[in-house]
């Protein structure tokens, strides 16, 4: 079984600037949740009962959205006879409830593979999970779920993919394979952003991870790239070049990428939409205009 996750929550946000600047970009709403509560659920109902963020300096806002309601609120909600609101907020923290919660805190933002080795006094040699803040599956089964299913069986770090038109390639880290069933792949390279003419295959790599600890000894390993990054991926490269296998799971659901101002918006309107309080008012609205 997986029971650790750890939650990537240290980007600076760039793209989002100014608004990042003082709210993460993993608190930005989709429909009437922040991104960063879609993927801890996303953990939660994957079997996860121990969730480490990496987090940025002086930025506390997890600590404080995940811990218990303050009594004044509560006392507050119950004087006003906000009986829904109350019924809300017990709900979220039964979600929670059986969840510890630890935070790490990165000190200078130097790639998904610094963030990773942040947490690794926290793992110990036990296998975990790693989840980006802001790539969000909507699936029946869990995405990490469907990872952990094919960890069980292998034994062998597992990477989300999900297939891409040849256009928007270059975008991503995509993957040179085998196919060893359904869905299921041997990873035997990663190309970060190739030309769509260059890329192994059209399989992207998904922000969704299920590591064994030895990749903390690659992480170790490698040293910064030209921008003084450690990466994740630079690291699978060399493990997958020492001879040792990593598969790849091209999970079943549907992709929302939230790492740029277009796919947030599209994100936001799609689960809006699908809102079921508020989706159907929101579909005339946009009828209307």
């Amino acid at each position: 079984m997986i029971q650790t996750a750890i939650i990537l929550t240290a980007g600076l946000g760039t793209r989002f600037l100014p608004l990042s600047k003082v709210v993460p970009k993993e608190f930005w709403p989709l429909a009437v949740k922040p991104m960063l509560q879609y993927i801890a659920e996303e953990a939660v109902e994957s079997g996860i009962n121990r969730i480490v963020f990496v987090v940025p300096p002086k930025k506390k806002l997890a600590l404080d959205y995940f811990t218990k309601t303050p009594p004044e609120l509560l006392r507050s909600l119950k004087s006003r006879k906000k009986d829904a609101l109350m019924e809300r907020l017990a709900k979220f923290e039964e979600t929670f409830r059986n969840v510890s919660f630890s935070f790490i805190v990165e000190k200078k933002p130097m790639g998904d593979g610094h963030a990773i080795l942040q947490a690794k006094r926290l793992i110990g040699n036990e296998p975990f999970a790693v989840l980006f803040d802001d790539d969000i599956v909507e699936s029946e089964t869990p995405c990490l779920q469907q990872l952990a299913k094919v960890f069980k069986t292998c034994q062998k770090p597992v990477v989300a993919l999900h297939r891409l038109p040849k256009e928007c390639l270059s975008s991503y880290g995509i993957v040179g394979v085998e196919k060893i069933a359904s869905r299921l792949f041997k990873i035997k390279k990663i190309a970060e952003k190739p030309s769509a003419e260059n890329a192994p295959s059209d399989l992207a790599v998904v922000g969704k991870y299920v590591l064994t600890p030895e990749v903390f000894g690659y992480l170790q390993k490698l040293r910064p790239n030209p921008k003084g990054e450690i990466i994740l991926a630079d690291a699978l490269e060399a493990f997958i070049d020492d001879g040792k296998l990593a598969y790849g799971y091209e999970f079943e659901g549907k992709w929302l990428e939230c790492g740029n101002p277009q796919a947030y918006l599209e994100a936001n309107i799609y689960l809006s939409l699908k809102h079921p309080e508020y989706g159907p008012k929101l579909s005339e609205l946009i009828k209307n205009i």
